[in-house]
């Protein structure tokens, strides 16, 4: 698929930076339009709760390979191969979930391809972004403006896509379709404009095997660190995304009734808009002694799945959106705090490796609501849910015993910028 950029209206007078942030925009909002239609297909389409479930943990079987690959391939093969097919395969994702009235396969392989295309944005596009907002691609940028960059458009292009698809399965004509097709309306047009940004990257031709074994070589996943603080943690992050606005409103029905898509999509931008407000001061709450930051992350992710549990079984939409709050403060605080962890175990040249490995073990979580629903039909909802708190609840205590354990020595003073990504799916 070849797409001019004469023939959608873009131009190369478009900033190299805003090519590609229209690019991650496309990529992000295809991977979290699904999310508020968990209901849809489980009332309108009558797909159990374990099939639903299902179709939000295949996402994340496209999203962790891309995530770990896509980025060493582009050292080898500049930015804009593996942009260009990052958005393709967002494209591509949307193209057959449109189809998803013609069989579950479908919706199946365009979840797949989705978690492919976030990947890619991931690993890529915000490398690609810090690189086009410096010199001398853009000279009056500040440090730290391509971080801040490509933390705004994973925030803003998640709640588009959960806010317009939601919207338009609730009110707008062919509900399984329609949110679908104007993704695709924005994708090529972003297309487009991905082709008129500058390549930026290029490894000479006798380093670049090097460059990609050491992308997957990693010391810093066997310290101990990494393992009893940053391991334990990071599958509550996106797990309790996972259960405040994907599982949590399938179980309300009661409560929302005809509504259930409109809360559904409220949830989703609650808790992102929630991550995106407590970013700037979590790392304050990180301690460089401590794993302060994520305890209360994971603290924070407790008191949501709690609060989540009572509103399902009170059928109680305040306690519910109470718990996406708490829940969207936990993976605020826990994404900037897990960054640092990872920062100040990784050693030289292996941070882009275990900043990948940490978003791979967060997004792991997605597969909680999986578990969820197949445990619960032999021993019932509340026992599994419970059951979930008091696991995470056990993972603080953990974190808490190894919290000023196995700490790095001191490498220098880093400056961090607030993580570029928003739980997207």
């Amino acid at each position: 698929m070849v797409v001019s950029a004469a023939a959608t209206g873009v131009t190369s007078r478009l900033r190299p930076w805003m090519a590609v942030w229209a690019g991650i925009f496309a990529c992000t909002w295809g991977g979290n339009q699904f999310s508020p239609l968990l209901l849809m297909y489980e009332e309108r389409v009558h797909y159990s709760s374990i099939v639903v479930n299902g179709l939000l943990g295949i996402y994340v079987l496209g999203l962790i390979p891309a995530l770990l690959i896509a980025g060493a391939m582009s050292d080898r093969r500049g930015r804009k191969r593996l942009m260009l097919g990052g958005v393709l395969a967002t494209i591509t994702g949307s193209v057959l979930l449109a189809l998803g009235p013609f069989g579950l396969g479908f919706l199946a392989a365009g979840r797949l391809f989705s978690g492919i295309g976030v990947g890619v944005a991931m690993a890529v596009g915000t490398s690609w972004m810090t690189e086009l907002s410096m010199r001398p691609y853009d000279a009056g940028a500040r440090p730290g403006t391509g971080a801040r960059r490509s933390a705004v458009v994973f925030g803003t292009g998640s709640a588009c896509g959960a806010l317009v698809a939601g919207l338009l399965a609730q009110w707008g004509p062919l509900p399984e379709t329609l949110p679908f097709l104007v993704h695709i309306a924005l994708s090529v047009p972003a297309l487009a404009a991905v082709l008129t940004a500058p390549e930026t990257h290029r490894a000479p031709a006798d380093t670049a095997e090097s460059v990609s074994r050491r992308r997957f070589r990693a010391p810093g996943m066997t310290h101990k660190r990494f393992l009893l603080v940053v391991m334990i943690a990071s599958p509550w992050l996106f797990g309790g995304a996972a259960i405040g606005y994907g599982y949590l409103p399938t179980r309300l029905e009661d409560a929302t009734g005809a509504y259930g898509l409109v809360f559904a999509t409220s949830a989703s931008v609650i808790a992102l808009a929630t991550s995106s407000l407590v970013q700037p001061f979590a790392r304050w709450i990180h301690s460089e002694n401590s794993a302060r930051g994520l305890i209360v992350a994971v603290l924070a992710l407790t008191a949501g799945i709690a609060l989540a549990t009572a509103s399902i079984g009170l059928q109680s939409i305040i306690l519910a959106v109470v718990s996406n709050v708490a829940i969207g403060a936990g993976i605020g605080i826990g994404q900037v705090s897990g960054l640092l962890e990872v920062q100040r175990i990784a050693g030289p040249s292996e941070l882009a490796v275990l900043t990948g490995a940490f978003y791979s073990l967060a997004y792991v979580g997605f597969f909680l609501p999986l578990i969820i629903a197949g445990l619960a039909v032999h021993v019932g909802l509340f026992v599994v849910l419970w059951s979930v708190v008091a696991l995470a609840a056990l993972t603080v205590l953990g974190l808490a015993f190894s919290s000023t354990k196995h700490l790095p020595p001191v490498r220098g003073p880093v400056e961090v910028e607030v993580p570029d990504e928003e739980p997207v799916w």
